[in-house]
């Protein structure tokens, strides 16, 4: 721990280099998790040092998603007020100069002498010779510690074996042939990701580090330098990597991997999405799949975070989006859908919306299904005749056999009291008057009245469409056959 006090203190320290991706939301939401559930604090640093791969506006990409998700941080940037500001490592700099210079004066930095094509012949020597390049071994003999900023600052590293506690990953120990003398801070002035996080960790006193798997290879230089700055390593967990759904290879844009909001937009509701993220290489013991946030705060653990990279499946995504959505209380869901309905219920009362979503809720997997799903609810669609032509069953029919079908349908339909107990009465005794089955019939009256493939109950339907509306409909299909 390097700090004296028992507050816990997470960080999610993104670099604003693209969109928020899937695997920057678990760390932020793992990170959270813990402070929540500590009753701690969640810090948001941006860290900027890499110019040269900078995306413009980035950072207020980052911060958006992190409010939309409902991961709010404690301290930050974006005039919020914390002890420790400012929260973006490029208004850092004369921190890292301090840090540089403590090293400097304990003779454990030194100004690199060589050129970057003058590195490259050493690593090229090293692979000729077929052994592993490390820099330590060109070190000069005498060091250059007069450092103006116009060269890169070096760690001397001081190789020995190395002994660390992961909480994912359990006890790691290496050898000294994997440390090496490092860059601290570059010739444009900016500190290295292996320099900076470090110092900021300490800064702003973070107890818990939680970021992904690629680090560990440097962990073994990361504890040099702690030792060297006499300060004490946070508690670390590394997560593993979310793999594409086949399994092979880390998740990426060309799998599919989209932006966050992206899938907030698509109307993914927050808890169903922080529930599947979390779940994505984590478990609570049990068979429990479904979580709310409160339950995810109460139950999360490091220590049951898996070593193994996690799939990302969408289906499942969907699975857990539909399962949250089925839970929520109809007023609630009604409330949270105003921005998904077609342009054809502008104008429809709101108790016959909220019927048509009781209606098609237990279908409904993310919001922006509902256009299409109750479109036909709002006004009458144009007959379509490959809704007929592509369902296995009618094709097989001749279209006067399928007309009949369907003014039989109308006649008995047309005599029947308008509730959905007698509909579907009327339609049980339709199919013993007919012979068909229901595959045949019931999809046939359900693109009549609907012009969609699918829908939810047939007569639970019709009701709500209302007895001349339903017949309308009908009729339509019959002249136009």
């Amino acid at each position: 721990m390097n700090s004296t006090e028992s507050i816990v203190r997470t960080r999610f320290a993104p670099s604003p280099t693209g969109y928020m991706h899937v695997g920057g939301v678990r760390t932020a939401l793992f990170a959270w998790l813990v402070a929540r559930q500590n009753g701690g604090q969640f810090i948001l640093r941006i860290e900027d040092t890499d110019q040269a791969r900078e995306v413009s506006r980035a950072d207020q990409h980052l911060m958006d998603s992190l409010k939309a998700l409902g991961l709010n941080y404690d301290e930050g940037p974006e005039g919020l007020c914390g002890p420790h500001a400012p929260y973006k490592q490029s208004e850092r700099l004369d921190i890292y100069k301090k840090w540089a210079q403590k090293l400097i004066n304990k003779g454990r930095a030194y100004v690199d002498p060589y050129t970057s094509e003058q590195v490259q012949k050493f690593r090229e020597q090293a692979q000729s010779e077929k052994k592993p390049f490390l820099y330590r071994n060109h070190r000069p003999e005498t060091l250059d510690t007069n450092w103006d900023g116009t060269k890169p600052l070096r760690f001397k590293s001081d190789p020995k074996h190395c002994e660390s506690t992961d909480l994912v990953m359990g006890k790691m120990l290496t050898g000294p042939e994997v440390i090496d003398d490092f860059i601290l801070v570059k010739s444009d002035g900016f500190p290295t990701y292996n320099f900076a996080h470090i110092v900021d960790d300490y800064e702003m006193q973070i107890t818990h580090i939680i970021r992904g798997q690629e680090f560990l290879a440097s962990m073994p230089n990361y504890m040099n330098l702690y030792q060297a700055l006499d300060i004490h390593a946070p508690y670390i967990a590394s997560v593993p990597p979310i793999m594409n759904e086949a399994g092979n290879k880390k998740l990426s844009k060309r799998d599919g991997a989209k932006d966050t909001l992206e899938y907030l937009n698509e109307g993914i509701p927050i808890p169903a999405f922080l529930n599947f993220i979390a779940t994505l290489g984590w478990n609570d013991g049990t068979e429990q799949e479904i979580f709310s946030v409160n339950e995810l705060i109460e139950k999360f653990s490091l220590e049951r975070v898996q070593s193994s990279g996690a799939k990302f499946d969408e289906r499942r995504l969907q699975w857990v989006s539909g399962v949250h959505i089925r839970a929520m209380d109809l007023s609630e869901l009604y409330d949270q859908v105003q921005n998904y309905w077609p342009e054809s219920a502008k104008d429809q009362p709101e108790e016959y919306k909220k019927a048509v979503l009781a209606l098609i809720q237990e279908r409904l997997k993310k919001y922006n299904e509902i256009t299409e799903l109750t479109d036909y609810f709002f006004r009458d669609l144009p007959v379509d005749e490959r809704l007929i032509n592509d369902n296995k069953q009618l094709k097989k029919f001749e279209k006067p056999a399928l007309k009949q079908l369907l003014i039989v349908s109308h006649d008995i339909l047309a005599k029947t009291d308008w509730n959905g107990e007698s509909i579907q009465e009327s339609l049980n005794n339709l199919l013993e008057k007919t012979g068909q089955k229901p595959g045949v019939l019931f999809s046939l009256i359900r693109i009549a009245t609907t012009q969609s493939p699918a829908s939810p109950g047939l007569a639970e339907t019709m009701r709500l469409l209302g007895k001349e509306k339903s017949l309308g409909r009908i009729s339509d299909q019959i002249n136009t056959m």
